[in-house]
């Protein structure tokens, strides 16, 4: 938070990064409507559109309709349809905002476009975490009633070893990457690099493991590590809106102290921030929303560096519209992707996270090779 003594200071700050930052193509009011409104309309799209098919846009809307509980439900197969197709819609919805906020965070913190929860090891926390709790409930290494309560309290407990990886994750990227109390770039990212590696070490050991007790398992392990959209349920549109609404609440609170650590943490702290205070937040709510997204879908990579960028490019680096629109872009760039992938490929398509890194790998090298001049001074 910003003290009042220094509220003058605050707003000069303000006015010096809004003249100097890059040249505006949509003002932030006008992208977020535009952006509502395509994801009104991927959703119908996607409730329509399956692997097998698209059902008529008439009976989706009554389908639609009835899911909202406002009018009667079709006959019963093409209504459970629908629904089926409606929580895969939410998920990803909820999954594409909950990464793109991630990423808008992790980039304000470090200061570095490059930063995001795929780059620096985050999701591949979560993933391993969310692993771990999948061998537990089924049961690889656990017996009688610990068992029966992991079994009961699957969809907790996923999410809460999602968490702990995320955080886990994130802190020691940070421990390691800070040197005299400034965190170093090339570090951050080498560091993020080497994690990845070690947890996809990791994974793939796990999974050749398991391979030998339960197929069932191993498969559902492998799934995860690739990202699954497919069969989604109620109870996980639950826990991704629940992570995403929690992390969303530290909004208010980082935004505007976001912008004044693009000066500095020095800068940021002689205008009256507490630097330690909107580090935590905003890492905690990055790793929050990481890790749930991580719980219900998997490791889909790359939508924290891809979207943050676009919406800077759009509307500005401002993040207190960068992270509400990055909330709106992901929930787009995700479900766009998804309907795209089922309406062209059918019951050929591609996993999530597959396509989120043909799209991100070529992405993140070009922000390399375009910043290599930058990379030259670290």
């Amino acid at each position: 938070m910003v003290d009042e003594a220094a509220r003058p200071y605050y707003h000069a700050a303000r006015m010096s990064e809004a003249s100097d930052g890059p040249p505006r193509l949509l003002g932030a009011g006008t992208l977020a409507i535009a952006l509502a409104a395509v994801l009104l309309v991927l959703v119908v799209l996607s409730a329509r559109t399956g692997t097998t098919g698209s059902a008529e846009l008439g009976s989706t809307l009554r389908g639609l309709i009835a899911f909202l509980g406002l009018g009667e439900p079709l006959e019963r197969t093409q209504q459970t349809i629908v629904e089926n197709r409606m929580w895969r819609t939410l998920v990803a919805a909820c999954v594409g905002a909950s990464l793109a906020y991630a990423g808008g965070l992790l980039q304000g913190v470090f200061r570095n476009g490059l930063a995001s929860p795929a780059v620096i090891g985050v999701t591949s926390g979560a993933s391993l975490g969310a692993s771990i709790a999948i061998l537990i409930i089924g049961g690889i290494g656990v017996e009688g009633q610990l068992l029966a309560r992991a079994a009961a309290n699957a969809p907790m407990l996923v999410t809460a070893c999602s968490l702990v990886g995320a955080l886990g994750v994130t802190l020691l990227v940070t421990a390691i990457a800070t040197i005299g109390g400034r965190v170093s770039v090339p570090t951050l990212l080498l560091v993020g690099v080497a994690i990845n590696v070690c947890i996809g070490g990791l994974l793939a050991g796990i999974q050749a493991w398991v391979l030998e007790y339960d197929w069932e398992v191993a498969q559902g392990i492998f799934a995860w590590t690739f990202g699954n959209l497919k069969d989604r349920s109620p109870q996980h549109a639950a826990v991704a809106f629940a992570g995403l609404a929690v992390a969303v609440s530290a909004l208010p609170f980082v935004a505007r102290e976001l912008d004044l650590f693009a000066g500095g943490e020095e800068d940021a702290e002689a205008l009256g921030v507490s630097t330690l205070r909107v580090k935590l937040l905003a890492l905690g709510a990055a790793a929050l929303a990481a890790a749930c997204a991580v719980s219900v879908a998997g490791q889909i990579a790359f939508i924290g560096l891809v979207v943050p960028h676009m919406v800077r490019i759009v509307s500005g680096s401002s993040h207190r519209s960068l992270l509400p629109i990055s909330l709106l872009a992901g929930a787009v760039f995700l479900l766009g992707t998804d309907y795209l992938n089922r309406l062209l490929l059918g019951s050929r398509a591609l996993q999530p996270g597959v396509l989120m890194s043909i799209f991100g790998g070529p992405f993140f090298l070009f922000l390399l090779i375009r910043g290599r001049k930058a990379v030259q001074a670290w």
